[in-house]
């Protein structure tokens, strides 16, 4: 069983597994703060945390009354602001930078200062509070140059170029992170710090794929590009939030072989984009998506609406993209080896069992 939202969250609610690692996480007392805390992620970090009995703090731009009413110490402020970011951290010894700016669409500043300014500001406040565990969510779009990346692990280089400054400025956000790990800290300690790239979280209370997906469907505008099916890696909610309780945990290790390190987690179920779609849709009782664009007209209607959208200076995101045109003409799926050697990350929630929650969930939507 995976996490049912309440006010009030016990460890009861979640996988064994999962309260193991957290009741291994609450013997070091640690004071947490987690950015982006108002997040599909954020809150779901935040909700076992406090289910263990970890003091948490959430640090986040707007107001989240369910996340305070739940016991988080939530603190308003903008990452890109130095100040805010340094009183926050203050007092912590272990951070989730959860936070950024997502999407495929928009101007440089508006990815760059949230994604690179804001890991930046989170980085000097680690460093100046004497704070030594940083665990950094990043994403597989840093290595994603438009071709097929087929069980690729954490070998593969950045990308040379990319097609939004998304994964541009995620890219530098996480270069970033890797270089601060081993930072001394101003009370001799060392700085400590992981990267983890969850690859299309998904799940009961997700406000970016699921919603999306099912929005498409009904206004009879989803369909699927190129004509092969192209295998992906997805992540389970429940499963990312435990891949990032494990990795702070590894950091309280006196040498952990995560430190400095970036891993690829995913639920290690590669699946056809068509399939996961049509999986996503059955649980909203939609009619599966079997319309094909193909996948050279998709990019280049996506090329042809970015101008259209950069003269007009529309800030609304287009229907399609280079970016998604090829991120779905493309195959995703990861070797996560290394998280399961270094982190101890295995999958707890798998694709069938996580859409039957997805699918009690939207029942209870309506």
């Amino acid at each position: 069983m995976t996490a049912e939202h309440t006010t009030a969250p016990s460890l009861a609610q979640f996988h064994p597994q999962e309260q193991a690692a957290l009741q291994q996480l609450a013997q070091h007392s640690p004071r947490v703060l987690v950015t982006g805390a108002g997040g599909f992620l954020g809150k779901a970090i935040c909700e076992r945390l406090v289910a263990a009995g970890i003091k948490v703090s959430g640090l986040a731009r707007g107001t989240y009354p369910e996340l305070t009413a739940m016991g988080v110490n939530m603190l308003k402020g903008d990452i890109i602001d130095a100040k805010q970011v340094s009183d926050a951290l203050q007092g912590c010894d272990l951070v989730f930078h959860v936070a950024s700016k997502a999407g495929v669409w928009g101007d440089k500043s508006s990815y760059y200062l949230p994604n690179v300014v804001g890991t930046n500001n989170i980085i000097n406040a680690c460093l100046a509070h004497n704070i030594p565990r940083l665990v950094y969510t990043s994403t597989p779009s840093v290595t994603f140059a438009g071709v097929d990346e087929a069980f690729i692990d954490e070998t593969q280089p950045y990308a040379a170029s990319y097609l939004n400054y998304y994964a541009e400025s995620k890219a530098r956000a996480e270069q970033q992170v890797v270089a601060a790990n081993g930072q001394v800290l101003a009370d001799g300690k060392l700085l400590k710090t992981v990267s983890l790239r969850p690859h299309l979280i998904w799940g009961p209370e997700d406000p970016h794929l699921v919603p999306r997906v099912i929005a498409r469907a009904r206004a009879k505008r989803l369909k699927l590009v190129g004509r092969d099916d192209k295998l992906v890696d997805t992540i389970y909610i429940a499963n990312a939030a435990y891949g990032h309780l494990l990795a702070a945990l590894a950091l309280y290790d006196d040498a952990p072989s995560c430190a400095g390190q970036c891993y690829f987690l995913s639920n290690d179920e590669p699946i056809t984009m068509a399939a996961m779609l049509n999986k996503i849709l059955a649980c909203a009782h939609l009619p599966a998506v079997t319309q094909r664009v193909p996948a050279n007209l998709a990019y280049g209607v996506g090329a042809l609406l970015e101008g259209v959208y950069w003269l007009l200076g529309k800030q609304q995101e287009p229907i399609m993209t280079r970016f998604v045109a090829k991120q779905l003409s493309t195959s995703h799926y990861f070797d996560i080896a290394a998280a399961k050697k270094d982190l101890g990350y295995q999958p707890l929630i798998s694709i069938d069992d996580g859409m039957v929650l997805l699918a009690s969930w939207l029942q209870q939507q309506k």
